[in-house]
């Protein structure tokens, strides 16, 4: 490594280090002190592998510029979400697999945002009816004579943390969250993470009520894994590595912007899209869809084209091999922007 990258912590080379324990301390603006620490999550799962793909060992897996490295890195270093923009298939999805992987910080946590998307969902998720049902069950038995009374669990069975609040458990390593398509997301979204983002913590007044009656619940964690959370609270102690991730389909208000780092990938050229498909489809492949991605490249300068599309061309015309190659090609690989 040179000296001029010697601070890099995410290096994009697609290699596995323990990188992370270099981060030097958070600025005091950033330094949270939730605790006790809780477990690490899981490591990484089939949806890193998906992402990154089968034959990542042929090739580094996200190959970012120099620019894109240092944005990334600052993010990192300054303890602030990073709000990835692009056009489809420009890869910002793939950049929380990639730094997941390099950096080993276990299983993405991701969080899908559509119209109807509240911060709730992405905090926990509380089933009061299941709760009043089973009690109700549990009340019917006890009145049938010779009925055998099953006791329904305490608050926490019902309750389960989403990935946001799984990302902000107090955890030595971060936590990488995957915000996906937040510009998707109703209006007051935005709006509302901002609180939680900025000061790392958020409490669940369903607990919060039993606190000096029951001051630690154990909860279900987007993972699958059991915690205990303290007096209804939870704060973070490193804060996750966080991705907002946007198609550029709204602007967001100036008070989240100014919380975030930004980082605008541009569209992929030759070198990487060779990179992603040698990745995916190994390297046979990538020399037989040489043709194929010289095309893309060329009508992606007048149209908006995604980088799945071609890999769905090279993948089936390689493994079919169609008499009609490039027709079914050109077929799979259609603009996204043209009127319906």
């Amino acid at each position: 490594m040179s000296e001029a990258s010697e601070w890099l912590i995410y290096r994009g080379a697609g290699e596995p280090h323990d990188g992370i324990d270099a981060l030097p301390d958070p600025p005091p603006w950033r330094d949270f002190d939730g605790g006790p620490l809780v477990d690490p999550g899981p490591a990484t799962d089939s949806a890193s592998t998906r992402r990154l793909g089968s034959f990542n060992h042929l090739a580094e897996m996200h190959r970012p510029s120099a620019e894109e490295l240092e944005i990334v890195n600052a993010a990192l270093y300054l303890r602030r979400p990073l709000l990835v923009t692009g056009s489809p298939g420009a890869g910002k999805s793939t950049l929380a697999h990639s730094l997941a992987y390099e950096l080993g910080l276990g299983r993405v946590l991701r969080w899908p945002v559509v119209s109807r998307t509240t911060l709730g969902d992405g905090l926990y998720r509380y089933d009061a009816i299941a709760r009043l049902q089973d009690v109700q069950i549990a009340a019917g038995s006890r009145s049938v004579p010779g009925g055998r009374a099953e006791t329904p669990g305490g608050i926490g069975s019902y309750l389960r943390l989403g990935p946001l609040g799984t990302a902000l458990l107090p955890s030595a390593k971060p936590r990488v969250l995957l915000v996906d398509e937040l510009d998707k997301s109703d209006i007051d979204l935005p709006n509302d993470l901002l609180n939680v983002l900025e000061e790392g913590e958020f409490g669940i007044p369903e607990l919060e009520r039993l606190a000096e009656r029951e001051p630690e619940v154990e909860v279900l964690t987007d993972d699958g894994a059991k915690v205990t959370v303290r007096d209804g609270r939870i704060r973070c102690r490193a804060f996750p590595v966080v991705i907002l991730t946007s198609n550029g389909e709204r602007d967001f208000p100036a008070p989240l912007l100014r919380r975030c780092i930004h980082l605008e990938l541009s569209q992929p050229d030759h070198k990487r899209l060779a990179t992603v498909v040698r990745a995916h489809l190994g390297e046979e492949a990538a020399r037989a869809g040489e043709d194929l991605i010289n095309r893309f490249l060329k009508r992606s300068r007048s149209e908006l084209l995604a980088t799945d599309q071609l890999l769905n061309a090279i993948y089936l015309t390689h493994n079919a091999a169609p008499p009609t190659r490039d027709r079914l090609a050109d077929m799979l690989i259609q603009r996204l922007d043209r009127p319906r």
